[in-house]
């Protein structure tokens, strides 16, 4: 697997099982990212308003706070922070981006790394190629609200 040119990201992986992350953040680690754990969600909150973070990768079933919650929780400090949500209930509970306010959702499997470090570049890809709106277009919008 290759990174882009921009890494390495920062990014913060969430889930109860720590086998799990222990193999994320390994995986994550050997493409060059920076990689901090938390073993449940109030953990995540803590370590997303203590620093930065690129990006958020959580577990859906997590015993103290489901990673839809976290995501809402997330979104609210942050509405713009990118968020991969994981599960290996993902059809089973109709978890979509939508339902779940996930940029990504991924199932997990055995290809969930290599899918895992593709949704991370292409959310920082995306990220980086967002552009601010032209003073031009600024100045039409700010006119048609005025009237």
């Amino acid at each position: 697997m290759k990174t882009t040119a921009h890494a390495p990201y920062r990014i913060l992986l969430v889930d109860d099982n720590r086998d799990g992350l222990l193999v994320r953040r390994a995986c994550l680690e050997e493409l060059g990212h920076h990689v901090d754990i938390a073993e449940n969600a109030n953990q995540a909150l803590q370590i997303c308003a203590a620093g930065s973070v690129d990006v958020v990768v959580t577990d859906h079933c997590m015993p103290d706070m489901n990673g839809a919650e976290l995501i809402r929780r997330l979104r609210a400090s942050d509405p713009k922070r990118r968020v991969i949500l994981l599960s290996g209930f993902v059809e089973g509970m109709g978890l979509t981006e939508e339902s779940t306010g996930a940029d990504i959702v991924l199932m997990k499997s055995s290809h969930e790394v290599a899918h895992l470090a593709r949704a991370v570049n292409r959310l920082m890809i995306g990220a980086l190629k967002r552009k601010p709106p032209s003073p031009q277009k600024l100045s039409a919008k700010s006119r048609l609200s005025a009237r």
